[in-house]
């Protein structure tokens, strides 16, 4: 469960700051858990995930990761 106006990268775990301005490698994106050129739906909420701009952009339109990198170590 994500913390009360936190918002994290779905990729990397990371926290993203919102006050950054758009176009700053570390700001805020909408991702598409499947990709839309991969038939991902762009109206489903379900499909629609926070990324840092760095980490959507690396990403492209490849398929979902298998797992979700986080900040805690096992």
């Amino acid at each position: 469960m994500k913390a009360e106006g936190t918002n994290l990268c779905w990729i990397c775990g990371q926290p993203i700051d919102l006050g950054l301005p758009p176009n700053h490698v570390m700001a805020w994106t909408l991702d598409h858990y499947v990709p839309l050129s991969l038939g991902g739906d762009p109206l489903d909420p379900a499909n629609a995930r926070e990324a840092h701009r760095r980490c959507n952009s690396a990403r492209g339109n490849g398929p979902p990761p298998n797992h979700v990198r986080t900040t805690r170590e096992w």
